[in-house]
């Protein structure tokens, strides 16, 4: 007997899970278990996955649902995670509570790097592991060193086709191979969540304004976070676009829908809020956007690739600035979304749907981007990174880099190049350490 435990924490992985089974991307099992991780800082009083308008559609594909939140409780699934003696413990518990009993385990998780996805991968240590990826984060290195114990055991990284031509770069320290879930079955499978929303209003081909809510990631300041959603109004606006639709996150304050109706009032443009929690991709297909403007959202990507619709940034420069530390899983996004998509700013290149970079030029981008973040893991990318920052580095690009990162890597435009015998000099090193000693003394 085999049981299959697919683990997912939005409606959109979901979807890639049921698109990725529609397509025979999974062998046969005995059983298919959803198993449902609502990670919501309070995930009492936010619906979880299950709960969102269109998941019944979707509901066919596995044969149960579990909450893995009511297993664990009172534990949060992204704060928890077992100790290494309690592993079996843990292991015979989850078997009873799912009625698995001696059955093989195979696991479909996302996020492997963090929990909950890490701690069934140590909790169910013989099982082979399939990573989906639902999101632009799959493009990016793999965010912490993973236990060769479950790295090893993950066989492949599926992903949607959200960049034609750009390989991820995620788990590729294990040998991980990369596979594509086919976009006609993923198209195919949203166009199921689209009737649901009848609630939806009734809008033919307005501008979309995506909302992210990045104050709640410490990466913005609510105001700066305001005064984006204005920038995105007031660019629409600025390329002829009268009726405006803005699908705020579904925990964002009330007050961010207060300012844009504010300036959509002084601008004289019809604003909509959407507040029903449906996925952007309906939106797309019920509305027929002229433009969709974002900051670095997935769905940027997915209504451009997948839906041909006109795309536009903004904010991306100011994040990229923003972003902390500077292996921020978050930079490969925003890196993609700058380096790809057109200013709003630039009103011809929105209207011309010019790319900003080609693919190609863009792999090497993010694999640079990629060694800069994540140099222990990827060590093998440090001669490529070498070459291209020698070859690049300017204007245009220094802004997908920290000159102090640069520096303490001893990689091109880190620092002077007549100086650039000094972070390989052990004297000078030794000195600088000494400095930086005395004065936190001093200081003290």
């Amino acid at each position: 007997m085999t049981t299959q435990i697919f683990q997912a924490s939005t409606l959109y992985g979901i979807a890639t899970l049921a698109a990725a089974l529609d397509s025979g991307c999974f062998d046969s099992a005995d059983r298919r278990i959803l198993l449902v991780c609502n990670n919501a800082a309070t995930p009492e009083t936010t619906p979880g996955p299950d709960e969102m308008p269109g998941f019944e559609r979707l509901r066919d594909r596995f044969d149960e649902v579990i909450s893995y939140n009511e297993t664990i409780f009172p534990f949060h699934p992204g704060g928890w995670a077992p100790r290494v003696d309690d592993m079996p413990l843990w292991e015979r518990f989850l078997r009873h509570e799912w009625r698995l009993g001696a059955e093989d385990v195979e696991l479909v998780v996302e996020s492997i790097q963090v929990n909950p996805a890490l701690a069934l991968g140590q909790i169910f240590n013989g099982a082979p592991v399939t990573v989906y990826a639902d999101g632009l984060m799959s493009y990016g290195p793999t965010r912490n060193k993973i236990d060769p114990l479950v790295g090893t055991r993950v066989d492949r990284v599926l992903h949607l086709d959200l960049v034609p031509g750009l390989t991820p770069l995620l788990l590729t320290e294990f040998g991980v191979p990369g596979e594509l879930v086919p976009t006609s079955a993923f198209t195919k499978v949203l166009a199921e969540l689209a009737p649901v929303a009848e609630e939806l209003p009734v809008v033919e081909e307005p501008a979309l304004l995506l909302g992210q809510y990045l104050s709640a990631l410490d990466i913005l300041t609510a105001e700066q976070e305001e005064n984006l959603h204005v920038r995105m109004l007031k660019g629409a606006a600025g390329l002829g676009h009268h009726k405006v639709v803005f699908k705020p996150h579904p925990t964002a304050p009330a007050r961010y829908r207060r300012s844009l109706e504010q300036e959509a009032e002084r601008l004289g443009v019809e604003l909509i809020v959407v507040d029903t929690p449906v996925l952007a991709e309906v939106l797309y297909q019920r509305m027929r956007p002229a433009l969709v403007v974002g900051c670095f959202s997935t769905a940027l990507l997915t209504a451009s690739a997948l839906y041909g619709l006109p795309v536009a940034r903004v904010g991306t420069e100011l994040l990229l600035e923003r972003l902390a530390p500077y292996e921020n899983s978050n930079r490969i996004p925003v890196t993609v979304v700058d380096a790809l998509l057109p200013d709003l700013a630039d009103g011809a290149a929105v209207t011309e749907r010019r790319p900003g970079m080609d693919v190609e030029r863009l792999g090497a981008l993010v694999r640079v981007v990629g060694f800069a973040m994540q140099p222990k893991i990827l060590p093998g990318l440090r001669a490529e990174a070498e070459a291209w920052l020698a070859a690049n580095f300017g204007p245009r690009t220094s802004r997908y880099f920290k000159r102090r990162r640069l520096t303490s890597l001893a990689l091109p435009g880190g620092i002077p190049a007549q100086l650039a015998f000094i972070p390989r000099n052990a004297t000078v090193r030794r000195v600088a350490k000494k400095a930086r000693s005395l004065r936190r003394t001093v200081r003290g």
